[in-house]
């Protein structure tokens, strides 16, 4: 079936299936096949997907928008967002506008009196270890200055001791970029966008901004499947156009979160002994001191070098590096199951 191509019109949508030669030895993990690609955009549609976009090689192997969509339907990617300010947050670490490691208390000097909150480094903040509370509420519209708020809340866990994903670390960690960034004339949004959004070929995003100006750093975008794909391609590409270093930084977690680092979530235990697969979104329904991370991944089936990132409602943006995969799902809010998807798509269910 090598080299087979298929293309039909299903219900409005078109759908572009390409059987290509797998590579002797490759595990078989990179066994996709037109009857796996239809089983994942089945189950996709389903679950009241709106697009399935798969790009193997460079070319589009499956692209389909059920559900009265289309490939000019732009979504909210929620989390998703997340992983452009964290790589618009490593952009300024290679420009040399801040250190990840650097102590936050460095720029929020109402830190430096605080025996906690000073011991906190930028790195921390981003990868959810600071201690500091989810505070939710940030997510709501009507603030007048979120950053602010998050600075003064009281750490709810010793910093590097838990994962505590929320909004708030990330506007503690933008009012130190915007600290910064205001001592050479610029603000954070404009940096993300001339270093971030600009080299991907993408214009001005949802900012949700409080009434002093402050983006909402851990949601808000919206993009099409084909805008989403430009953040799949910078991860196949090591992190250029935009950075010029290694991107592997991501792929590292932490040892309260070995699956989560910088906006990215990556599957590098998957087959390892007493590694338990994950549902990322269903875990963080619990309360954050209920929620156990330690020893988890996103899909034992799918390859250790999947990154991903992960927004509400099934939200996904999956990379493959090791066989040059790039698949966006985007869909209505529901319930979604990563390791459900990936072994359809992988030819595993």
């Amino acid at each position: 079936m090598f080299g087979i191509r298929a293309a039909v019109a299903v219900a409005g949508s078109t759908i572009i299936c390409a059987l290509a030669a797998i590579p002797p030895g490759r595990c078989r993990a990179a066994e996709i096949s037109a009857e796996s690609l239809r089983a994942a955009a089945d189950y996709s549609a389903g679950h009241k997907g709106r697009a399935l976009l798969v790009i193997r090689n460079g070319k589009t192997v499956f692209e389909e928008y059920p559900n009265g969509a289309s490939r000019k339907t732009a979504t909210k990617i929620y989390s998703g967002t997340k992983a452009f300010w964290n790589i618009a947050a490593l952009a300024a670490q290679e420009d040399g506008v801040l250190d990840l490691d650097e102590p936050v208390s460095a720029t929020l000097t109402e830190w430096v009196g605080n025996s906690q909150k000073s011991r906190i480094t930028l790195r921390q903040l981003l990868t959810f270890t600071a201690g500091v509370p989810e505070t939710y509420s940030l997510h709501n519209d009507g603030w007048v200055d979120r950053d602010a708020y998050a600075i003064k809340q009281p750490l709810v866990a010793q910093p590097g001791s838990s994962f505590i994903y929320g909004p708030a670390a990330l506007q503690v960690f933008h009012e130190v970029f915007r600290r910064k960034l205001a001592t050479r004339g610029e603000t954070p949004t404009r940096y993300l966008e001339r270093r971030v959004l600009k080299p991907l070929e993408l214009g001005r995003q949802r900012y949700l901004a409080d009434k002093a100006g402050n983006p909402l750093l851990a949601a808000g975008f919206t993009m099409t499947a084909g805008q989403w794909v430009h953040m799949g391609r910078l991860m196949l590409a090591g992190g250029k156009p935009v950075l010029h270093g290694s991107i592997s930084e991501v792929t590292r977690g932490t040892p309260v979160n070995p699956m989560f680092a910088l906006g990215f979530w990556n599957n590098r235990l998957a087959g390892s002994p007493g590694a338990r697969e994950v549902d990322p979104e269903e875990l963080l329904e619990l309360k954050w001191f209920r929620q156990e991370w330690r020893g988890t991944c996103l899909c034992h089936s799918a390859p250790s070098d999947l990154i991903a990132s992960i927004g509400s409602g099934g939200q996904r943006l999956y990379v493959i590096p090791s066989m040059d995969l790039i698949v966006v799902r985007q869909g209505f809010i529901t319930k979604f199951s990563d390791g459900t998807f990936l072994r359809l798509l992988l030819g595993h269910a």
